[in-house]
């Protein structure tokens, strides 16, 4: 019993640790963030043909608040799952180390990538949609926090959402999900993929069409690569299984 308390408070302790150093390269990256924010508003709003506005003082301090959140957003993803690696690595195999060691790099540049699908491919998409709509009606001001915010609203997630073959991989690696499962709750998948494309576009099938599909394709690819990881771990579990076999024969012919 005393021994379980003690692995237990260990293992609070070092998740104690890996939290307090992700939190650390947070407030690092959001104070650079903070430091370049000036620049980082001018690249987003070079090509804009309305002036921005501001409410109040306050709003200012929003805009540089939410831009160098966004800083340490990405900054701290490969941060945060190194930790998360270092955390797990001990209930790892040493062939299983190496591998899911691989898929922190690969889960910033995902992460990259879906954050600029969202912001060069859905973003201009979604803005010009809604602008012609009102071109007739209404004289276009936005606010700062609103046009940022709607940035935000079209990016972010698409970020989340490209980190899914990476995500899966590294759970199927733990033994959590297999591509059995995955492959079951394909129809569900797909519905929840397909309404949040529905949602988070204008109301028109083309832009439905442009979103919906590469999250579809998202999906099958992690299945894919699911499969791979699931046939290597089992072909290596089974190599494993030989070796102790012949271990244990080899053993008993020396006895005899």
């Amino acid at each position: 019993m005393e021994d379980k308390e003690l692995q237990l408070t260990e293992h609070l302790e070092e998740l104690r640790k890996r939290i307090i150093i992700s939190a650390i390269a947070f407030i690092i990256f959001f104070i650079v963030g903070f430091i370049y924010c000036v620049d980082i508003y001018k690249w987003f709003v070079k090509g804009l043909d309305v002036k921005l506005l501001v409410l109040g003082p306050s709003d200012i301090i929003w805009i540089y608040f939410m831009l160098a959140t966004v800083v340490a957003i990405v900054g701290t993803i490969p941060v945060l799952a190194l930790q998360i690696w270092l955390f797990v690595r001990p209930a790892l195999r040493p062939s299983e180390r190496k591998v899911t060691l691989t898929y922190i790099p690969a889960l910033f540049f995902l992460f990259i990538m879906g954050l600029a699908f969202g912001y060069f491919v859905i973003f201009p998409m979604v803005y010009k949609f809604l602008v012609n709509l009102g071109a007739d009606m209404f004289v276009a001001n936005f606010t700062a926090e609103r046009y940022f915010r709607f940035i935000m609203n079209m990016t972010l997630p698409f970020g989340v959402l490209f980190e899914l073959p990476v995500v899966v991989m590294f759970l199927t690696s733990l033994g959590i999900i297999n591509p059995f499962v995955l492959a079951k709750i394909r129809k569900y998948a797909y519905f929840v993929l397909i309404i949040i494309a529905v949602v988070i576009t204008p109301p028109d099938f083309m832009s439905d069409f442009v979103v919906t599909i590469p999250l579809l394709l998202l999906y099958e690819i992690s299945i894919n690569l699911s499969k791979i990881v699931y046939k290597r771990k089992l072909t290596k579990a089974q190599a494993e299984e030989l070796e102790v076999d012949s271990a244990k024969h080899n053993n008993g012919t020396e006895i005899n």
